[in-house]
């Protein structure tokens, strides 16, 4: 990767205890904390000729900063007229609701017929091109089986301003989950620092030691049938498999999940009704329903909302009846 520009930057004694993030993008004009953050991510700022490997240390006076900012490579997605349900678009951003089953960014596994590889088809040349790689700006993201709103920026401007709202945790983020079981109390908290599990590194888990702090809350909507509840889940934070994870922790996980859900044991003896309908269930019973977010050109608050899917609606109405 090729460099673009290059700041030097030596930190004052009025600046002693700031985060670094937070300094040199006071420092830089026109690189935002959240772009001072990938960059540090990425390795190209040092300080005092070492690499900087944390955004959250504190400034120490005399402290020489370099921060190199990579030219924007050619794009090496190949772009797919992928269908998209299209919610919302202007110059900044686009908000698409997107269907279950579709993978968001391309990985290994999944190199093509991505969220991403649509986005490119769809966007054209209006790409986010955030450290260095032209890209549709996913700032977040939905795993493969969960369906629901997604924001991507189009221009580097909002994909800075929006990773900074997410980094604030100040989106509105909402989710309908159908659930096993009943949720003690009917409305609550979960806490637990989520990290990936040392017993299967396929998966995330709630660890007494480790991980990264997470917050989910929930609230029960209704009882479907006499085995799962309708469960609505707000964020504040954004962990990998973070709802999952949780409402596996208390009892109740997401009906359909293959990692989380209990698999066969939640077969055992239950009737051939419910039998035949878990067996039928193809994709994990999760919806991003709401998305709110202040739009990073115009300041302008979002929020938009997503109808359950027919196979959720269709699984309810088999549960409800068993």
């Amino acid at each position: 990767m090729v460099k673009a520009s290059t700041y030097t930057v030596t930190a004052l004694e009025d600046k002693v205890g700031m985060r670094v993030d937070r300094y040199l993008a006071d420092a830089i004009e026109g690189l935002s904390r959240s772009r001072i953050q990938v960059l540090i991510a990425a390795g190209w700022v040092t300080v005092d000729g070492a690499v900087l490997g944390n955004a959250s240390a504190k400034v120490r006076a005399g402290q020489r900063f370099h921060v190199d900012v990579p030219a924007a490579e050619p794009p090496r997605l190949v772009a797919e007229e992928i269908p998209l349900t299209v919610v919302y678009e202007d110059a900044d951003v686009v908000v698409v609701d997107k269907p279950a089953g579709l993978v968001v960014h391309p990985a290994s596994g999944h190199p093509a017929g991505t969220l991403v590889n649509a986005l490119f088809a769809h966007c054209g040349d209006n790409l986010s091109g955030l450290c260095g790689v032209t890209r549709p700006g996913i700032v977040h993201r939905l795993d493969k089986d969960t369906s629901g709103l997604i924001v991507a920026a189009k221009n580097d401007r909002a994909h800075a301003g929006l990773s900074e709202q997410f980094a604030a945790h100040s989106l509105e983020r909402a989710y309908q989950a159908l659930v096993w079981g009943v949720p003690r109390p009917a409305k609550g908290e979960i806490s637990g620092n989520v990290g990936r599990s040392p017993a299967n590194r396929k998966k995330m888990a709630v660890l007494a030691r480790g991980g990264k702090p997470a917050l989910t809350r929930y609230k029960m909507r209704r009882r479907v049938g006499t085995m799962a509840s309708l469960v609505e889940c707000r964020l504040t934070t954004g962990r990998t498999h973070q709802i999952r994870v949780h409402m596996a922790n208390i009892g109740c996980p997401v009906v359909g999940d293959p990692l989380y859900g209990g698999g066969k044991r939640r077969l055992r003896g239950r009737g051939r009704d419910f039998c035949d309908i878990a067996a039928a269930i193809q994709s994990q019973a999760l919806h991003a329903y709401l998305l709110g977010f202040r739009h990073p050109g115009t300041g302008k608050t979002l929020r938009f909302q997503s109808k359950l899917p027919c196979y959720f609606n269709i699984l309810m109405e088999r549960l409800d009846v068993v």
